[in-house]
């Protein structure tokens, strides 16, 4: 149905883009627009190489638009290149209200269906024009055969304005001999290690190859420096960096592969999934797909960590639930209001995990670092694995064998102990009876001025003095598995606020009493 009383979506240039109307019907709705038409030469010969042909299409979405509105291009046989630019307009807005956001990107001639069998990349918001070639492509989208057929450019209108969101479209087509897609190259699954050990990471990075701003060898240094032994690529939407890292592996880091998985309902971080992994965003918690492109995730060997559950951006709050998650990340970057939500928020979780109704899901932290002065391994996540590989690591941050801290400086140890030589470290269960004793052990090293608390169902039920300048000691607690379901330590520092908890300096997962 089209007519002048329904918003219009596109504008005919000439181009063959015309208009169509949508009643918006579903969560993560989609339009498709009519086509960009190239025509071909008259006499039906391949225009010669270095021909160049534009085509400019413009348009407004309404506020109400569709999550993803594609744009249909024809591309004619013999184009070695598809180059898009695009530009959008913020108009003045009411106080409180969103002004315009538009996202950007693109899939070939095998379509846009969902699982992405022709997605070809993704840049959100961050670039202003891509181009798409066999040799290379823009950073964020994936070289390969420009074919014949239909491609689709993907706006996705992220915010819109009460006046709409003007938009316009330039399309270029270059005509040559296609070059040679390069062969990828992944970065090992296992670095040197030290057998069973505690070994620190940053699962949650941001290169150029997304919205961030450094390169991987820029990400890899800096990831030296903070004493990472492991990073997980977390591009938004692509998976186009990952044939860009090898060269930043080495014995001394492990870098795994994955995906932060943005959709209108929230971010996901894919962590350590097989290279070349794309997985799907395009949905909303009502659609019900979630729970399929977790299993996709897992797999291909990866583990589902929703990320920055109670972040306060628009789409960033976490609304799928914890049903397939693997962990979660209750830290992410520099401490704040929204971390602490998160924080109480996963305790809560764990009072009926205590119990046995339900698994328990793992906390771990994450810079998300995208740029300076964004500090990568701030926090990390440190995991007791067997050994540095992906799957050694893996298993640690399922079982919960981990816990986070600011920087490398910071050093936990901590542990509950049974009168009858009984012992369990973090993530593990103290098998003991009811009313048995039980001593809880808490070592900090590298926290001058903080504080360590005890937390337990119940709530912090132990804290200690402030640590001295030389930020190392301990602290004793004793109980029983009937007063405490379970234990996990804080260390934080001095309030900013009084009345308020001072910032995290590091936080444990748990440590289970009873049988």
């Amino acid at each position: 149905m089209c007519d002048d009383d329904h918003p219009t979506y596109g504008t005919d240039t000439g181009t063959g883009l015309g208009r169509r109307a949508l009643f918006v019907t579903g969560a993560a709705t989609a339009l498709t627009l009519s086509g960009v038409s190239f025509a071909s030469a008259a006499d039906g010969r391949t225009p010669a190489d270095g021909t160049q042909t534009t085509r400019t299409v413009k348009g407004t979405l309404p506020p109400g638009a569709p999550d993803f509105v594609y744009v249909p291009v024809e591309v004619p046989q013999g184009v070695r290149e598809v180059r898009v630019a695009y530009t959008y307009t913020k108009t003045t807005v009411p106080a409180g209200t969103q002004n315009n956001a538009l996202d950007i990107g693109v899939f070939d001639e095998r379509g846009t269906a969902l699982g992405g069998e022709g997605f070809r990349g993704w840049s959100g918001g961050a670039r202003s024009e891509f181009f798409v070639r066999a040799d290379d492509a823009t950073p964020g989208y994936i070289p390969g055969p420009v074919r014949a057929g239909t491609w689709h450019i993907a706006l996705g209108p992220y915010t819109v304005a009460p006046a709409g969101l003007p938009y316009e479209l330039t399309v270029t087509l270059t005509y040559g001999e296609q070059g040679e897609t390069p062969k990828p190259v992944y970065p090992p699954s296992r670095a040197k290690g030290r057998g069973r050990a505690w070994y620190r990471g940053d699962c949650h990075l941001h290169s150029w190859y997304s919205d961030g701003k450094r390169t991987p060898a820029e990400i890899a240094a800096l990831a030296r420096a903070a004493g990472l032994d492991f990073i997980n690529t977390s591009e938004h939407n692509t998976h186009a960096s990952h044939a860009h890292w090898a060269d930043q592996a080495g014995d001394d880091l492990l870098i795994m592969l994955g995906e932060e998985i943005t959709t209108r309902n929230g971010h996901v971080v894919a962590l350590g999934t097989d290279p070349g992994t794309f997985v799907d965003w395009r949905y909303r918690a009502r659609d019900n797909r979630f729970g399929k492109y977790a299993r996709e995730v897992r797999r291909a060997g990866g583990l589902v960590v929703p990320a920055h559950p109670h972040a306060t951006c628009i789409g960033c709050n976490w609304k799928f639930g914890f049903g397939e998650a693997d962990a979660v990340e209750v830290w992410n970057g520099p401490y704040t209001p929204d971390d602490e939500v998160s924080l109480a928020d996963w305790d809560n979780t764990l009072v009926a995990s205590a119990r046995g109704s339900r698994e328990w899901i793992p906390a771990m932290g994450n810079s998300d670092a995208h740029r300076d002065p964004d500090r990568v391994g701030g926090p990390q996540t440190v995991v007791l694995a067997d050994d540095l590989t992906r799957e050694a690591i893996q298993a640690g941050i399922k079982a919960g064998r981990s816990y986070v801290a600011e920087s490398k400086n910071v050093e936990l140890t901590f542990t509950a102990s049974g009168s009858r030589g009984e012992h369990a470290g973090i993530g593990e269960r103290l098998a003991v009876d009811p009313d048995a004793p039980v001593t809880v052990r808490l070592e900090v090293r590298g926290a001058p001025g903080c504080t360590l608390h005890l937390v337990t169902d119940q709530g912090t039920l132990f804290t200690a003095p402030a640590l001295p300048d030389s930020g190392a000691g301990s602290a004793e607690w004793h109980t029983t598995a009937a007063y405490a379901a379970y234990v996990r330590a804080e260390v934080r520092h001095a309030p900013a606020v009084p009345g308020l908890p001072g910032a995290l300096a590091a936080f444990t997962n748990p440590v289970f009493l009873g049988a």
